[in-house]
């Protein structure tokens, strides 16, 4: 079963149901309930999106969408060697090189986000949740 990475950006698209994104995401947890692909997430994806939901829904209703979504998802941890890879990386943005360094650190081939131009310089394949779909 083939292993993908999905940041945050996407998470937050199913979760919050952010359109005109959800859709792509839908169908990209869709395909992970079936079983049809493994989805991971690093640690680091949980505590962002509990600070963010909590800011559209109540706190105890951000705890619970993140309690069923925990069902779909693989969690990595952020490790001390992830952290410093992304401190000495190129990346202008600290959370994009965590993400980035969490997938290659875990032999991860395939990372998904929405910011595909903070991982030019990726040596593993990033596509969007939608380039994705449409390749599958």
């Amino acid at each position: 079963m083939q292993r993908i990475f999905v940041d945050t950006d996407i998470l937050l698209d199913l979760l919050a149901e952010r359109e005109p994104f959800y859709e792509f995401s839908a169908c990209l947890f869709s395909q992970a309930d079936r079983n049809s692909i493994e989805i991971v997430v690093s640690s680091l994806s949980f505590g962002t999106l509990n600070y963010l939901l909590s800011k559209i829904y109540s706190a105890e209703q951000a705890r619970m969408k993140l309690l069923k979504f925990k069902t779909l998802v693989k969690v990595l941890a952020v490790s001390d060697k992830i952290v410093e890879l992304a401190l000495s990386s190129d990346f202008k943005d600290f959370e994009d090189a965590l993400q980035y360094y969490t997938a290659i650190e875990n032999n991860i081939k395939v990372l998904l986000t929405r910011n595909l131009k903070d991982f030019r310089k990726a040596e593993i394949t990033v596509l969007t949740a939608e380039q994705f779909l449409k390749s599958n």
